[in-house]
């Protein structure tokens, strides 16, 4: 019994430490560092999940996924839809609900207690966001998971703007809150904001939620990798031809992959959704999908410490090439102001990135490898 509960304690260990330090920015990080600080953090944890969902199976199985935004489109529109009719039948409005831990400095202060009915709310849509999306993985990749390389491709590009245009092709009606309460019949078009986007979705995507659920996220991905299904997943992707000749299902595996990876997109689309109050299908299409692919191949194929770093990376530097083209332009003349040149410079550093090192950063390992392998020189 004591080895029972030892295991379970150091299985738990991880996540307990990521939402103590998830706590960490919320109470003391988020306060100090200001609205544009706080929402680049938000950005960067978004980020993470997206990259490293997509790892399970770019990286892992070795395959070609390129319409991950269109999952996250799924989980973020069924998210606010949960949230914000949810609200309305609850509590009467969809403004925000929760207790501390869903409200930051910029929103008028702290009301109520830690955990309030609204961040039940909130988490239970995300878990739907993700089961939507899981359930989308599912249907797109139990027939196309049989294709392999360019034709997989194609089909999840598909995928991505079939979604983006069926949700901007809604026809958007607006509500009063006593006619969300007596309608019967709820159309699809009726609830999603058509070409303008689902908007007046509550903000309870704060530091703490969000980084909360990277630290699921990297926990739940690390424990895959290490499984004996981890283990198939990476057998397919060196060999699919061996994998199957050893008794891997390999069709059955990268289905599970894509639907796991899918579940953790739809979870991202969430928090996006609920971290700037709307949700827009316009921009979560390929070009969403292209900036996670290179999150992805930058951080390393099949390393989630890489995607991690390569995510966090591939979010600040932007910002930082856009502050400081701002700041030189404080004290040149109008006449010689520099454009807009962090696109450029950013295209260019990652041209630079690949040349010097194709592999990305980590290449197909983890962070934690390279000490084990000073380790092993400092003995020899």
């Amino acid at each position: 019994m004591r080895l029972g509960v030892g295991t379970l304690l150091r299985n738990l260990a991880p996540l307990v430490v990521g939402v103590a330090l998830a706590s960490i920015l919320h109470f003391w990080i988020q306060p100090a560092s200001g609205a544009f600080a706080t929402k680049v953090l938000v950005d960067i944890g978004i980020n993470v999940i997206l990259a490293v969902s997509l790892t399970l199976v770019n990286g892992f199985t070795g395959q070609f996924s390129i319409g991950h935004a269109g999952f996250m489109c799924v989980g973020g529109y069924v998210a606010a839809a949960v949230t914000y009719y949810g609200s309305h039948r609850l509590y009467g409005d969809a403004f925000l609900h929760g207790g501390v831990l869903s409200w930051t400095a910029g929103q008028g202060g702290v009301a109520g207690p830690l955990l309030a009915g609204g961040d039940l709310l909130f988490v239970v849509a995300c878990l739907l966001g993700g089961l939507a999306a899981a359930v989308a993985g599912y249907v797109v990749g139990l027939p196309s998971l049989r294709l392999r390389g360019d034709y997989l491709a194609i089909v999840t590009l598909g995928f991505g703007e079939i979604v983006r245009v069926l949700f901007q092709s809604t026809q958007p009606q607006l509500f009063l809150a006593g006619e969300i309460q007596s309608q019967s019949t709820w159309r699809l078009g009726t609830m999603l904001g058509g070409a303008l986007g689902f908007t007046s979705v509550p903000f309870y995507s704060t530091l703490f939620w969000v980084y909360a659920f990277v630290a699921l996220t990297l926990l739940a991905t690390y424990r895959i990798k290490q499984s004996g299904y981890g283990r198939a997943f990476l057998s397919i992707r060196e060999d699919e031809v061996a994998a199957e000749a050893m008794g891997v299902h390999t069709t059955r595996l990268k289905v599970r992959a894509f639907v796991l990876s899918s579940f953790f997109a739809g979870l991202a689309g969430a928090l996006f959704a609920h971290s700037i109050g709307s949700i827009n299908a316009g921009e979560l299409g390929f070009q969403k999908s292209f900036d996670v692919i290179i999150m992805v191949v930058l951080g390393g194929m099949g390393s989630i410490s890489g995607s991690t770093l390569a995510a966090i990376i591939l979010t600040i530097l932007p910002e930082v090439l856009r502050t400081a083209t701002e700041h030189v332009n404080r004290y040149l003349p109008e006449s010689y102001a520099l454009p807009d040149l962090r696109m450029i410079i950013y295209s260019l550093a990652l041209i630079v990135m690949m040349i010097v090192r194709p592999q990305g950063l980590f290449g197909l390992h983890e962070i934690w490898d390279f000490r084990k392998k000073a380790r092993r020189h400092e003995g020899t």
